[in-house]
């Protein structure tokens, strides 16, 4: 029998997105110690300038990063915020009176021709338009009036992994910014990231419940809502199973009726006021036997069938998301690579998707 010869690291499947997750907690460091005067800055002065109203304009990955912004804004500022139809401009061609109304556009590479056309469109309707990008030399960033760099380096992975935590972490900073805060709590994610990275092997195991898995479901309240809806998009996108996100309140409306006692469940819940709204919809799934695994503090995992114990004592809820996805991206590389797959170049997508 002859040996066969282990495939040299460049060549392993899912090399690419496995260096670029353990990248994370570099970048928050770089973000936190770099990046945060700036984006300060640029906060300050969109703030001088009184906005009404925000509109958040993104797609796929970023679109629920924007999510995330959303719930930010609303609770920490009161600012009342919109997630755009990007084809009310572009395909409908409307032009709404945005006179003070922020425009926030979030995209890695931000050169998806709608969003600069959207964009450009506001800022002509009187918006005042802040780009948040992976590349300070985009088409977006130089037709929005301020730039918000997220400074993850070149990502070549397909599935986003670093952008969309260093997004999330620009996003609060910048919030933050807006209501004179100096962003200070955030200074303990990067450690805490590295922890959550190490933790591979027990997220491996995690990895078999999936394998075989036809659907999956995942839910979350709040701040934990974006972290369900980026859950279901990297299972989606790099293992192909149907993964179904619902915020929890949704799930009791209709979809409940479709979870059994072989219905595999993740439920992502944060410790806070959104983790406390989900509690109902936990109850109802142990109830109808789901297989139920939990995403969140230990007392929250003890109660389901399997889960990942976050340590989130002492972070605030609203910046719980930032930690909450790395385990879930990693779940999506366990889970593909048991399919036998490879996480790092799903079939048919390319890393700018140009819509219009």
């Amino acid at each position: 029998m002859t040996a066969t010869t282990p495939a040299p690291d460049n060549e392993l499947p899912g090399r690419i997105m496995a260096r670029e997750m353990a990248e994370q907690p570099a970048v928050l460091r770089r973000i936190l110690d770099e990046g945060a005067p700036r984006i300060r800055q640029v906060a300050q002065e969109v703030a001088a300038r009184k906005p009404r109203f925000v509109l958040l304009t993104a797609r796929g990955t970023s679109d629920n990063a924007a999510l995330y912004a959303k719930y930010l804004l609303e609770i920490r500022l009161g600012l009342p915020c919109g997630l755009t139809s990007m084809s009310t401009t572009t395909a409908y061609g409307a032009r709404p009176d945005l006179t003070d109304v922020l425009v926030v556009t979030v995209s890695q590479s931000g050169g998806s021709p709608d969003l600069v056309a959207s964009t450009r469109a506001a800022r002509e309707a009187g918006a005042i338009t802040v780009a948040v990008t992976n590349n300070p030399d985009s088409p977006l960033a130089a037709v929005s009036e301020y730039h918000v760099d997220i400074m993850a380096g070149p990502e070549k992975a397909l599935p986003a992994t670093k952008t969309y935590t260093a997004s999330l972490l620009a996003l609060y900073l910048f919030v933050e910014g807006l209501r004179g805060g100096d962003g200070a709590a955030a200074k303990a994610l990067p450690d805490l990231a590295e922890q959550l990275l190490a933790r591979q092997d027990e997220v491996r195991t995690l990895a078999s419940r999936y394998r075989f898995a036809e659907r999956m479901v995942i839910t979350s309240r709040g701040y934990g809502y974006p972290t369900a809806k980026e859950a279901a998009l990297k299972l989606m996108e790099t293992s192909y199973i149907p993964a179904l996100a619902y915020s929890g309140a949704d799930l009791l409306h209709g979809p409940l009726a479709m979870v059994d006692n072989v219905s595999p469940v993740i439920a992502v819940v944060t410790a806070g006021k959104g983790g406390s709204a989900l509690q109902p919809v936990l109850d109802r799934l142990r109830g109808r036997g789901a297989d139920l695994v939990v995403i969140g503090p230990a007392g929250q995992v003890d109660r389901a069938s399997a889960g990942f114990v976050l340590p989130v004592e002492g972070v605030p809820e609203e910046l719980q998301p930032i930690l909450e996805i790395l385990p879930l991206q990693l779940l999506a590389y366990e889970v593909t690579i048991a399919r036998g797959q490879d996480p790092d170049a799903p079939r048919a997508l390319a890393k700018v998707t140009e819509t219009r």
